[in-house]
């Protein structure tokens, strides 16, 4: 009888692209403005350099990272802090170049305008006799 070999743990080859930290995802408000879109997350926690807004392959992509401000070691826990990711896919109608973000009271607003092909323009008419 031929031995045979066990062949390699399928979840050992996947926990080699996957990352062990566990996050949140905040909750988003996104409302229509006359520039463009405005984008409001909630983020309590998150103080303003520890979050990191940007855009890659037209996804705009928000983490924030809490600090725990413990008083001492924990004895007994019911809450673990955990740091905010979310994404949201761009279209060509927001210009990427212009988008700004504040942070407020645990209150991020993200702004994204509108480009100047999606935006309406006035045609004005002449008129001739």
């Amino acid at each position: 009888m031929k031995e045979m070999t066990v062949p390699e743990k399928r979840e050992d080859k996947l926990s080699e692209t996957r990352e062990e930290t566990r996050t949140l995802v905040p909750a988003v408000d996104i409302f229509e403005v006359p520039d463009g879109l405005a984008v409001v997350a909630d983020l309590p926690g998150v103080e303003k350099g520890d979050v990191d807004v940007h855009v890659e392959d037209d996804v705009l992509t928000i983490l924030g990272k809490v600090k725990d401000h413990s008083r001492g070691d924990g004895l007994y826990r019911e809450f673990n802090l955990l740091n905010y990711f979310r994404q949201f896919q761009l279209s060509e109608q927001v210009d990427q170049d212009k988008i700004w973000a504040e942070l407020k009271s645990g209150v991020l607003s993200v702004q994204l305008p509108k480009a100047e092909k999606a935006k309406p323009k006035k045609i004005t008419v002449s008129v001739s006799s």
